[in-house]
């Protein structure tokens, strides 16, 4: 027997179709969209991506999969400011460049400004192909992009919408947050990763593509070593990779066992956990709320407690408390820069958390600024 790949197994490819199927309807997205299951949500942008491009410069016409890239229309990217860096590594995987984006401006949040992108486009060649990245959950704050505005506009334009919803597009899950990914079904191409709010294992991420033509385009190849099946569903067609894991079983394991119902009630749980986490750490002394949880993102800073204090030194106060929450063994909080200042990023996706957990990492936090504060005062006694 030769070797082969978990890939081919007829088990696989049934559970892979009836995981896309299940991810459409759980995710509101269209039904004959079609599908990929990737490495994770950067493979899941470069494949949607990949169709994007097929499809624009078809319309140009150019055969990018037959003339590559070179002489062919240029692609201008737009994007928020404030994007995930997958967004930058997929242009530039697919050749396009990190020239081609245009930085679109954001709102305090980190929301595109409708009316930012409208001159935009508006002053955009409408022979130049385009994309338009919109944001389901920014990493950050975890807001979303208005897409019943930015959708249509962007259309208007002839341009594809691709969506980053790496982890905010479970929020089509819950009748409690649902409303913040309405009309996201109009897009052209979706990207979500299964390994955050769903809980399964690293390297899973998901790719919906509504120009099935256009995916299969981009992705598919033949070859005469390899079986082909002509009316059923090959996945090799729609995924990057030829050889990878059959990762459509945890997937399928994790939406069999759940449902939607105790998906919708793990968001919405994880979503509440969130909102307390940032309330309790805001009434600590020294902390300072950034932003609320719109869903389960939100990010604190801490204050400086000197005489003269300065941004400078208000960062190197967060990163001081960040790593000594980590050093404490208690909790795990990572910072980040946001707008010029450093924070601390909070993110709850986990399925065990619960409200002990909560308590436990604010008790954390509080330690290390009473014990901070009683060292403070204790240097001003020796120096008196």
């Amino acid at each position: 027997m030769s070797c082969t790949s978990e890939l081919y197994l007829p088990a696989a490819a049934v559970v892979e179709e009836a995981v896309g199927s299940w991810l459409k309807d759980l995710l509101a997205l269209p039904a004959d969209a079609s599908f990929a299951l990737t490495t994770g949500c950067q493979m899941a942008h470069v494949t949607c991506l990949a169709a994007a491009r097929n499809a624009l410069l078809r319309k140009s016409g150019w055969d990018v999969e037959r003339k590559g890239l070179n002489s062919a229309p240029a692609i201008r990217v737009f994007a928020n400011d404030k994007r995930h860096g997958s967004i930058e590594r997929a242009v530039r995987l697919l050749g396009l460049g990190a020239a081609s984006i245009v930085d679109v401006p954001t709102d305090s949040q980190g929301r595109i400004i409708e009316s930012a992108l409208r001159e935009l486009l508006g002053t955009h060649d409408a022979a130049t192909p385009a994309i338009v990245i919109v944001q389901a959950g920014d990493f950050h704050t975890g807001a979303f992009d208005d897409f019943r505005a930015l959708i249509p506009l962007a259309h208007r334009h002839r341009a594809w919408v691709h969506v980053d919803g790496a982890f905010g597009l479970w929020a089509a899950t819950s009748p409690g947050y649902c409303q913040l990914t309405d009309t996201i079904n109009t897009a052209d191409s979706w990207a979500v990763d299964g390994h955050k709010w769903l809980n399964v294992p690293f390297d899973c991420g998901y790719a919906f593509v509504a120009d099935r033509e256009a995916h299969r385009e981009s992705i598919s190849h033949r070859a005469s070593y390899l079986t082909h099946d002509f009316e059923a569903r090959d996945q090799i067609d729609w995924n990057p990779e030829w050889s990878r894991r059959a990762r459509g079983f945890p997937t399928y394991a994790a939406l069999r066992q759940l449902g939607r119902k105790a998906i919708a009630e793990l968001i919405e749980r994880c979503c509440r956990h969130a909102s307390a986490l940032v309330s309790q750490i805001g009434r600590l002394p020294g902390a300072e709320i950034l932003t609320e949880p719109i869903i389960n993102q939100a990010m604190v800073r801490f204050l400086s407690q000197g005489s003269a204090t300065s941004e400078e030194e208000h960062d190197r106060r967060t990163d001081e408390v960040i790593a000594a929450v980590a050093a404490s063994g208690e909790a795990f909080f990572t910072g980040s820069t946001w707008r010029g200042r450093r924070v601390m990023r909070l993110s709850v996706c986990n399925w065990q958390t619960n409200q002990a957990d909560v308590a436990r990492a604010v008790n954390a936090i509080r330690k290390v600024l009473v014990d901070s504060a009683e060292s403070t005062r204790n240097d001003r006694r020796s120096l008196l």
